[in-house]
């Protein structure tokens, strides 16, 4: 695949910001309490980077669902001061237009990127546990197909994220992964028994598995090696941090010619 000079794409660290304690420095959620003026310039340092004017991003209101919303012009600058004017009730979205920036916040969920460079189509979604089992990697690949993009056209990536080391959840959360799993439901490398009603579960494999099922090629799919939960040096983590912290950037854009 040969990608764009145009193509801008990447997943935030913590470092570089202007917030304080708990959100020390590189917030870029404004759900958060940290101070919305300085999440702001936050955004602002990192649209400076990117070369990809506030003006330009559009935010979602992340709701761990899985509705994918198709973005234009008409969705430039929302969510980006305020959450709540950010695309509703939505956590995948995806354009075919130059010039946007897609972004989504996180803090251990899974953040899905999807490009198919042929038909200039980006889209990004946010697949916590909830998302997850939900399948929202699966409908961002089933609204692709439905506009007519052939799978072997479609690459995905996962990126950093909570891994099983760090991440236990209960029969509840399980339960529910292997129904969407299906016949495929079977532990490793899902998940693996910690001690009764105890599970350390992978995220990225099962979304990788759902990408795959899907129609995502094995070698159009790349995965982070990345646990934002045991690097306390690069990420903030929403589990590690006992909810009281910031959120990284997830971001896809094409500059304009």
């Amino acid at each position: 695949m040969e990608l764009s000079d145009k193509l801008v794409v990447g997943f935030t660290t913590k470092n570089g910001g202007f917030s304080k304690e708990d959100y020390e420095t590189l917030n870029l959620g404004l759900h958060v309490q940290d101070k919305p003026s300085t999440v702001v310039a936050n955004r602002q340092t990192v649209a400076d980077q990117l070369k990809m004017p506030l003006s330009k991003w559009v935010c979602a209101e992340q709701v761990h669902k899985n509705l994918i919303v198709k973005v234009t012009e008409a969705d430039s600058e929302k969510g980006v001061y305020d959450y709540k004017e950010g695309v509703p009730q939505t956590d995948g979205i995806y354009t075919n237009r130059k010039g946007l920036l897609l972004t989504l916040c996180f803090a251990d969920c899974v953040p899905l990127y999807f490009l198919a460079p042929k038909h200039g189509m980006i889209g990004l979604a946010h697949a916590g546990w909830k998302g997850t089992v939900e399948d929202i990697g699966g409908e961002m690949i089933k609204r692709w197909t439905e506009e007519g993009i052939p799978l072997n056209d479609i690459y995905a990536a996962i990126g950093p994220a909570i891994e099983g080391c760090c991440y236990i959840v209960d029969d509840r959360v399980i339960d529910l992964v292997k129904n969407v799993l299906g016949a495929d439901n079977g532990g490793s490398p899902f998940y693996t028994v910690v001690s009764e009603g105890q599970y350390s579960l992978d995220l990225k494999e099962v979304n990788k598995h759902l990408l795959q099922k899907a129609g995502v090629q094995e070698d159009h799919l790349l995965v982070s090696d990345l646990c934002t939960s045991c690097r306390e040096d690069v990420f903030f983590s929403h589990r590690r941090d006992g909810g009281k912290t910031g959120r990284m950037l997830s971001f896809i854009g094409y500059r304009e010619d």
